[in-house]
């Protein structure tokens, strides 16, 4: 598996669509894979939703792309038969421009739009990657999408349509500087919906604040950083929530497994905010709430100081878990470094999750944010799956999403400080159960 499409939220279901190759476990032959959800966390997987629009044998030619869904609440495509809302899924075969598949029953069977291409593919182009979403103040739908004018890389970036039907689509602007699987929106500056701003959003999270009119976006700064980690990619958030939240998720990119029978996972659901910081508005992620119906055995600790050098001094010992949440606040002032390390052993060292109190960096299986105290205090919420590490800090202002591959059977974790005294005003960890109830 790799990108999320079709994020969609309909009658009680999240839907995650993604891109699939039922023909193995590596990438080719592109079909949209299904799953529903209830919660955001407990899921049961569909039949394939989306097939390619030809019966080539060519891995790369024959496709069904990624792409984006949203609920056609008033019909205007005319396409519902039945009761249901119909559900309409905008996607890319590659060569054949933008595409349009409909379903009348919850999503579980799909048919493709008698018209497609609804966006044909100029020669010598390159575009993919459709997200379509309703703009209230204009009373239009729009369409972002990865496009490559006269197939000059210099040109690449995001191009932006308008349409009224869904079908027919007009070209109204292009932004440079971005790379495909693209989402705009917007997000109320520290929850006042006076100041709303919108986002426009690359594949790698990369995203730059500005101002929507529905046919033009205005940056007003220059990219952001949204993960610092080496497997965050294709990133996309669900449409038609019911609470109204901005919920994203990523694939978990250049995944490799040794010895497992898949390839490729997607990154824990996180709610989306934009936040007043010291460095100006950034959007921080924070994981669903909806995780602590995994919670299973837990240890908490509170003020409590941890010396360098000193035995029995780790405050995780006796703790043992492949997949797990730790969360804690770390009061840094008379430390010079310290950290977590997870999955360990007697005879394996395990993965550090590390804090350089001088420099204010932390570290994670390569991977760095630049990170300063707050009131000389640091903020750790970890997610440790059995192939993953995902890492939100200082309340999700900065996140590490990573990809591991721990021994079977090192289940220890350490906290650890170096050069002075740590103080831990609290510490959490949560044993985290299965999602998969089938």
């Amino acid at each position: 598996m790799n990108d999320p499409d079709g994020l969609v939220y309909y009658d009680g279901e999240y839907h995650l669509f993604y891109q699939y190759n039922p023909n193995g476990n590596e990438w080719g032959y592109m079909h949209w894979g299904h799953a529903v959800s209830t919660d955001l966390v407990h899921w049961k997987n569909l039949p394939i939703a989306i097939y390619p629009d030809n019966d080539s044998k060519d891995k790369v030619k024959c496709t069904a792309w990624s792409g984006s869904a949203i609920v056609d609440n008033n019909n205007v495509t005319r396409l519902q038969e039945g009761n249901y809302k119909t559900l309409l899924a905008f996607y890319t075969s590659r060569g054949c421009g933008q595409r349009l598949a409909y379903s009348n029953d919850k999503g579980r069977t799909w048919k493709k739009y008698a018209g497609n291409p609804i966006i044909p593919e100029t020669p010598g182009e390159e575009t993919r990657d459709p997200k379509v979403f309703w703009y209230e103040p204009g009373k239009t739908f729009v369409m972002v999408l990865y496009r490559m004018p006269d197939g000059d890389k210099k040109k690449e970036g995001i191009s932006i349509y308008n349409s009224t039907d869904l079908v027919h689509w007009t070209f109204e602007s292009h932004v440079t500087g971005y790379y495909e699987c693209p989402d705009l929106f917007a997000l109320p500056l520290d929850g006042d919906s006076t100041k709303m701003k919108w986002a426009l959003l690359g594949g790698d999270g990369s995203y730059m604040l500005g101002d929507f009119d529905g046919k033009h976006f205005t940056p007003q700064s220059g990219k952001k950083i949204l993960d610092y980690g080496k497997n965050f990619y294709a990133t996309q958030t669900w449409s038609n929530t019911p609470d109204g939240k901005r919920i994203q998720i990523a694939w978990m990119r250049e995944s490799k497994y040794p010895g497992m029978p898949f390839t490729g996972q997607m990154s824990f659901p996180t709610v989306l905010s934009l936040k007043s910081t010291t460095e100006g508005p950034r959007i921080v992620r924070t994981p669903v709430k909806e995780i602590s119906s995994l919670y299973g055995k837990k240890m908490d600790k509170t003020d409590k100081n941890i010396i360098p050098g000193l035995k029995n001094n780790n405050l995780l010992s006796g703790i043992h878990s492949d997949c797990f949440r730790i969360t804690g606040v770390f009061d840094v002032k008379t430390s010079n470094a310290f950290g977590i390390t997870v999955r360990k052993s007697r005879k394996e060292p395990g993965t550090q999750i590390a804090y350089d109190v001088s420099n204010q960096v932390l570290t994670c299986l390569g991977s760095k944010i630049p990170l300063a105290p707050v009131d000389n205090k640091i903020k750790l919420d970890i997610l440790v799956d059995r192939a993953s590490i995902e890492i939100f800090a200082n309340n999700g202002e900065k996140v590490i999403t990573d990809n591991f591959t721990p021994a079977e059977k090192a289940d220890d974790m350490e906290l650890w400080t170096r050069g002075g005294e740590l103080m831990v005003d609290s510490l959490e960890v949560h044993e985290i159960k299965s999602i998969w109830k089938e």
